[in-house]
């Protein structure tokens, strides 16, 4: 068979297009299996009850089952590098969390850019910190927590559940912005760390609300500031340490994000049903008793959050000289 020029062109063109073609209807017909969500910690956590607790309105709404995989280790750094490595195609999701943010600039070398290769889907919530102590320990506002902790340099023992944690760079926060000098005691999670504060070994913690509400509505930690811009509903009573402490904000932010380069077409139908499930009242009620506030948006709207999460937490963590684990 004989090709004239403009045969030769059609058919090339054809065979080009016939893989941009496929790609969009893959996309379109998004999803036909199941879809996995890598969770960078262990079950139990904040990051974890967010991805379970949405599995199955997510289930429901894409028509697949939703499964999510614990793969602990390196401050989540392991959990972001399997995502990363995944083929973008919609099946392999990051639960996003805070130390997706400090690790940027905590490690000086990762095998990938945060920014540059996770795309992101859908924010989900802002979880406040809590400024909690031992009850033992002779204060009761953040005042007099400033002025005792000043009287008494490095004398207090804030603990945290790792270096660069959330609950870490929130502690870092407030000495850098009070000029408090508290020794950093790091324990490997939050959860080791409760015992030695109820029994008053460390004194302080900026512990995140799901991990510590009830131990402050039982009485057995007091709350001296919720470190949210604005007072929780969850501890409608408790001020803020912004109150005290002008532009103090600690919060631990949850999104989805996904290998980059996925379609668009995806992307968006994951921030849908993603968005639609935050509006269920009994998700949205379970949510707000974890003193969380919803971060429904576009992916957009999430990419800056990432963004002003990072630059924000990289200065607390050159202030502070933290270095992983």
């Amino acid at each position: 068979m004989k090709f004239t020029r403009r045969r030769l062109l059609q058919f090339t063109g054809a065979a080009a297009a016939a893989p941009i073609f496929a790609k969009r209807t893959s996309a379109l017909d998004y999803p036909t299996r199941p879809v996995h969500v890598i969770v960078g910690f262990a079950p139990g956590g904040a990051p974890d009850i967010v991805a379970r607790l949405l599995g199955p309105s997510l289930t429901e709404r894409l028509g697949q089952s939703i499964i999510v995989e614990n793969r602990t280790g390196a401050g989540s750094n392991i959990a972001t590098e399997a995502v990363v490595n995944a083929p973008p195609d919609g099946y392999t999701l990051l639960l996003v969390s805070p130390p997706n943010f400090v690790n940027a600039t905590l490690y000086d070398k990762l095998n990938f850019n945060f920014i540059r290769d996770i795309a992101p889907v859908a924010g989900l919530i802002r979880v406040p910190n809590v400024m909690e102590v031992t009850p033992s320990l002779p204060v009761k506002t953040v005042p007099e927590f400033i002025a005792y902790a000043k009287a008494n340099p490095n004398k207090l023992n804030m603990s945290s559940g790792g270096n660069g944690t959330s609950v870490h760079v929130a502690g870092e926060l407030f000495k850098m912005m009070t000029g408090v000098k508290m020794l950093h005691v790091p324990y490997r999670g939050v959860g080791a760390s409760y015992p030695d504060l109820l029994a008053g070994q460390v004194q302080v913690m900026f512990d995140s609300m799901p991990g510590s509400i009830e131990f402050i509505r039982s009485g057995r930690l007091r709350a001296l500031a919720v470190a949210s811009a604005r007072r929780s509903p969850a501890l409608p009573d408790v001020p803020t340490v912004g109150e005290f402490v002008p532009g103090y904000e600690a919060s631990a932010v949850h999104g989805v994000g996904t290998p980059r380069n996925t379609p668009a077409e995806i992307v968006d139908k994951l921030n849908k049903a993603i968005n639609d499930a935050l509006a269920e009242p009994a998700i949205k009620a379970r949510l707000a008793d974890m003193g969380a506030t919803l971060l429904v948006g576009s992916p957009a709207d999430f990419g800056k959050v990432i963004v002003d999460e990072t630059e924000k937490w990289a200065k607390v963590v050159k202030f502070s000289g933290a270095r992983p684990d």
